[in-house]
């Protein structure tokens, strides 16, 4: 009898303590499109041992690199769907979760990075609160880098813009009603299925940063490309709050800030591994469209006359205005 309570009472035991473990594992799995081996799922990578640092092994990230999941439209139903717990998104994705990241986007804006970083860093708490209100929880801010226009054939002006058929990605309407308010031919396709339009002639130009060019090699088949930043491709890295809530209270600040880090770390990184990307592109045959003073103010003054237009339908009225103003006073000198 002796026996047998000493067994049952070790079985227990070895239960309670495998329940013990795996209550304090967490796993929290991301999706992204950022390739395997670029410096944007590197810095997932650095981040994911980081947690594993801080939270002495309790928390795990666990990364789904390189669009295996789907384009950014399906990683935000998964998301949303509860397949998967968080999503790391370029300013292509992030408006499908809340049309307030296309205050960000607004085309030929933002002409350097101490722009960009002075308006990000002033707008994104209301940004980050908008998305407190839907559920989710803001993990880190980074820059994926400049976007350029790429295309089979040449492109120097607005006009030529509007003779091609302009690529991007599909599940934002609103920024589809932008392009078209440019006179711009768009043709909404998923992050997936983009290098499959080039090279159909579905597609003849597309907007990415240079080192997404390079990677997927879509370069070598649009490969001619504007020296003009068209845009920033902001990104963030986004946790639903209910996936969030599993992660010991304890350890969420100091994770939230092994991931700020490393967003903050991606700022230059990124810009640097662009221009890196140009140059080696450039080796390889593409053709880079320098273009002259004149020709840089045509594409802004036409750009300025359309930004009216987007207060409201593309960026949130009030926060339209913060970024007009804040843009403004980042070109004060200081």
């Amino acid at each position: 009898m002796r026996q047998r309570l000493a067994t049952w009472l070790s079985t227990m035991l070895v239960g309670l303590a495998l329940a013990v473990a795996a209550d304090a594992q967490v796993v929290i799995k991301l999706g992204t499109i950022a390739p395997e081996g670029s410096v944007w799922s590197d810095a997932l990578q650095r981040i994911a041992q980081a947690w594993q640092a801080e939270s002495g092994g309790k928390v795990e990230l666990r990364i789904f690199a390189g669009g295996v999941l789907g384009g950014e439209d399906e990683l935000v139903r998964k998301l949303q769907r509860r397949v998967i717990d968080g999503v790391t998104l370029s300013g292509s994705g992030l408006p499908t979760l809340d049309r307030s990241f296309e205050c960000l986007n607004i085309p030929l804006l933002f002409e350097s990075g101490d722009e960009l970083d002075y308006v990000r860093d002033r707008i994104g708490p209301a940004i980050e609160r908008r998305l407190e209100a839907k559920g989710f929880v803001v993990l880190n801010w980074a820059i994926a880098g400049w976007v350029n226009i790429f295309s089979k054939e040449p492109i120097r002006l607005p006009e030529d813009l509007r003779r091609a058929r302009f690529w991007m990605t599909s599940g934002s309407p609103e920024t589809e009603k932008v392009y078209k308010a440019f006179g711009i031919q768009v043709v909404p396709l998923p992050d997936t299925d983009m290098m499959t339009g080039l090279q159909t002639g579905l597609i003849d130009a597309m907007a990415a940063p240079p080192l997404y060019a390079l990677l997927d090699r879509s370069f070598q088949v649009a490969d001619n490309m504007l020296d003009l930043h068209w845009g920033a491709l902001n990104a963030a890295t986004v946790v639903r709050a209910d996936a969030w809530a599993r992660v010991p209270a304890e350890l969420r600040p100091r994770l939230i800030e092994a991931a700020r880090r490393e967003g903050m770390a991606m700022r230059d990184v990124g810009r640097k591994a662009g221009e890196d990307a140009i140059r080696e592109m450039q080796k390889r045959g593409l053709t880079v469209a320098v273009l002259t003073e004149a020709e840089r103010s045509r594409w802004r003054d036409e750009a300025m006359l359309a930004y009216p237009g987007l207060r409201g339908p593309y960026c949130p009225a009030e926060l339209y205005d913060d970024v007009m103003r804040f843009h403004a006073e980042s070109r004060r000198p200081r």
